[in-house]
């Protein structure tokens, strides 16, 4: 864009509208944005307005006795929240002082990494960077949390991830692999072989309600076998509560499995080949320079590489 129309168009821009603009598209509510921001609510109704003519789109729209954020809206968030991030790191000075760093970092991963990785994460961040609030949101699936980083509402990612496009980056933290895990006292683990696993009733953990898994396809192409898949969880701790109570069996990732798990269950490898996974870790290109969020990336790689 030519120097002379970006200065055109910033001169006829109210810069103050994106900070209103920001907190609208989050709450997608006038009255709530005009709290958060302590602006009365015929402000914040005008300066709505103000921003429709701008974008030359409603932004906002009724749905029912609520209001939804229109396709162009949903494209503004990550876009505005970013343009507001920049902004304010070129009128603040930056800061390599983790110990007063004041920030909130929020992640994405399944609840038994979130219990594996919780101590020793947060004890790191207690000796470095005791202002940083972490949030652990719920695993939900890949896709799902790639697409809340897209729209920044995640700065971290931890989980199996398919290749990322430009805008987003993607390590590998470790390689997993699959332990079979039941009660002690199982009947099944005297002798365990195929046909004990076989002869019990398996635990699935999915977010997404998924029966069938890879272990099934394995199992009918070499084996010719099935199992039976007697419940299905959203939860890895909840599937551990129901394998302390039950003769159910599941085949979980090892690193789901904290050190206290394994002395109160009694955890053994498949009776056949089962292939690992690699656990990832992902963020978008717009926090490379986040410092809170890049300390907290370091020491998860760190934690993960010592599980």
């Amino acid at each position: 864009m030519p120097r002379s129309t970006t200065i055109s168009i910033l001169r006829t821009v109210d810069l103050n509208l994106l900070v209103v603009l920001d907190v609208l598209l989050e709450e997608a509510h006038v009255t709530r944005a005009a709290e958060r921001l302590a602006l009365s609510q015929s402000t914040a109704s005008n300066a709505l307005e103000r921003c429709r003519q701008l974008f030359g789109d409603p932004l906002l729209e009724r749905n029912g006795p609520r209001m939804k954020l229109t396709p162009k809206a949903q494209s503004l968030r990550a876009p505005v929240k970013q343009a507001l991030q920049g902004l304010q790191a070129l009128f603040q000075p930056a800061t390599t002082d983790l110990a007063g760093l004041e920030a909130t970092v929020r992640i994405g991963m399944a609840d038994a990494l979130v219990a594996a990785v919780l101590g020793p994460l947060q004890q790191q961040l207690q000796r470095t960077a005791p202002q940083i609030t972490m949030a652990y949101l719920p695993w939900q699936g890949a896709g799902e949390l790639l697409h809340r980083l897209e729209r920044d509402e995640l700065d971290l990612v931890v989980s199996v991830l398919p290749p990322v496009s430009g805008t987003m980056r993607r390590v590998e933290l470790m390689e997993e692999h699959y332990m079979v895990v039941m009660r002690l006292g199982h009947p099944a683990a005297r002798g365990f072989n195929l046909d004990r696993w076989l002869s019990y009733p398996h635990i699935v953990v999915s977010s997404r309600g998924d029966i069938r898994g890879a272990l099934d396809d394995t199992l009918a192409l070499h084996w010719q076998r099935t199992r039976h898949v007697g419940v299905v969880l959203p939860s890895f701790l909840a599937a551990l509560q129901l394998l302390e109570q039950s003769d159910y069996l599941a085949m979980l990732p090892s690193r789901s499995l904290s050190p206290a798990a394994r002395t109160q269950f009694k955890v053994l490898p498949p009776p056949i080949l089962v292939e690992g996974f690699p656990v990832h870790m992902a963020w978008h290109a717009r926090t490379d320079g986040n410092l809170a969020m890049q300390h907290v990336a370091e020491l998860m790689r760190g934690v993960m590489r010592a599980l």
